[in-house]
């Protein structure tokens, strides 16, 4: 699909989609419970449906009504082979690996896109080596049963291997201790994993430079589960509000979340615009925004959409500790640096970030979201402080995260055609 974005400020309020990072984590440790539950989740997305397909195969009953999913467990001594297709999600890949291997299920794993290229081989040696048969290519025949629980694997690569190896813990059958190698980034990721597990019924410890989860643990579903707003989302609302127009208010975001990239209110303020809170709403309204330098460790998923912040403040905007961007669903330093710089940004690459020499204005035109949702919406965004109009080639990238962001886009005033 490629959609082409006239200038226009944005303006009004929306409900901010359900969190996927949390989303993601429930449904797993629900189908792991004892007992039906019920999960409320008012949006879907293509990750969290590949996820929920997975845990069907592995023989989990996952309906939905009217947003409200009821979940009928997995049995977990089914030893049933499992086909699963995690799309082009690797929260979900790296996710369903563990678990595939405490359950002992001999399981063949799909992935599609760039997922089969992105970094995986420190979870499936460290799954390998106690116990588990994994191949080598996708797709992946998945075999064997985790026989012990001390695991090391460093922190500095994806966040989701250690809570992929978190949320299996329970079903190890022995004490599990996950040790960090190396310093933990995306620290919020965890804590997001440690909060849901704990929902249902699990503790999970920090000691030692490591987690750990007490034998004997099983998880318990409360009878019911609501997800809570999404902060990394939300930010491509409320960046649009800090650039111009009448201000943007968001409904639905928890003030105490644990999801990290809720420091974007923090950082739409260090920029300049006007950020208000109370309650569970946010509403941010522009004003002058000036260059300012960003640690990227625990936000990458920001990186995208403040780099059109930097864009349209006034001086150097540098963004650091953000290396790892180059292992998501793109190598989104050098998307971010191409499809910026195809609208006139005056942006180049670091080794671990972006320097940006923001003047206020871009010029528009033509780049392809390269397979990337954040890149897609990014680009949605940056239309706003554009001279001309924006065409945005393979838009419906942005259907991985957030299938309804074209139509809020157009809730919100914007000026939104699809060409093909």
């Amino acid at each position: 699909m490629t959609v082409r974005i006239t200038p226009s400020p944005l303006y009004g309020r929306i409900r901010a989609i359900p969190s996927k990072s949390v989303a993601h984590r429930a449904f797993i440790c629900a189908v792991l419970s004892g007992k039906p539950s019920v999960i409320v989740c008012d949006g879907m997305s293509r990750d969290i449906e590949a996820t929920i397909n997975c845990l069907n195969a592995l023989g989990a009953k996952i309906k939905s009504t009217d947003n409200v999913f009821e979940i009928i467990p997995i049995d977990k001594d089914s030893n049933k082979k499992a086909s699963l297709d995690c799309g082009e999600s690797g929260s979900t890949l790296r996710f369903i690996l563990p678990l595939v291997s405490a359950l002992g299920r001999n399981a063949e794993i799909y992935g599609y896109g760039r997922l089969p290229e992105r970094p995986l081989t420190p979870l499936t040696k460290e799954l390998i080596s106690h116990g588990a048969y994994i191949g080598s290519s996708f797709p992946l025949e998945c075999g064997g049963r985790l026989d012990s629980g001390h695991f090391k694997i460093a922190g500095n690569i994806s966040s989701q291997f250690i809570s992929g190896l978190l949320l299996a813990a329970p079903l190890i059958g022995d004490d599990c201790f996950i040790e960090l190698t190396t310093e933990l980034e995306s620290k919020p990721y965890i804590d997001i994993t440690v909060a849901v597990m704990a929902s249902y019924g699990v503790k999970v410890e920090y000691r030692d430079n490591g987690y750990f989860v007490k034998n004997g643990q099983s998880y318990t579903a409360p009878s019911s589960y609501e997800i809570e707003g999404d902060w990394s989302n939300a930010a491509f609302w409320l960046t649009c509000a800090a650039l111009g127009g009448n201000g943007i208010t968001l409904d639905r975001l928890t003030q105490n979340s644990l999801q990290g990239d809720r420091a974007v209110c923090k950082i739409l303020a260090e920029f300049g615009a006007i950020v208000t809170t109370e309650d569970n709403t946010v509403t941010v309204s522009p004003a002058p925004l000036k260059g300012i330098d960003i640690n990227a460790a625990n936000i990458p998923d920001l990186v995208p959409v403040l780099a059109v912040a930097a864009c349209g403040a006034i001086g150097q905007t540098r963004f650091f500790n953000a290396s790892r961007l180059r292992l998501k669903e793109s190598d989104r330093l050098l998307a971010v640096s191409d499809v910026l710089g195809r609208l006139g940004a005056d942006i180049i690459q670091i080794e671990d970030g972006l320097i940006i020499n923001g003047t206020g204005v871009l010029k528009g035109g033509r780049a392809d979201a390269m397979g990337d949702h954040r890149i897609a919406m990014s680009l949605a965004v940056a239309a706003l402080i554009c001279k001309d109009d924006v065409i945005i080639d393979n838009a419906e990238t942005a259907e991985k995260s957030y299938p309804a962001f074209f139509e809020h886009y157009r809730a919100l005033n914007g000026r939104v055609s699809i060409i093909n």
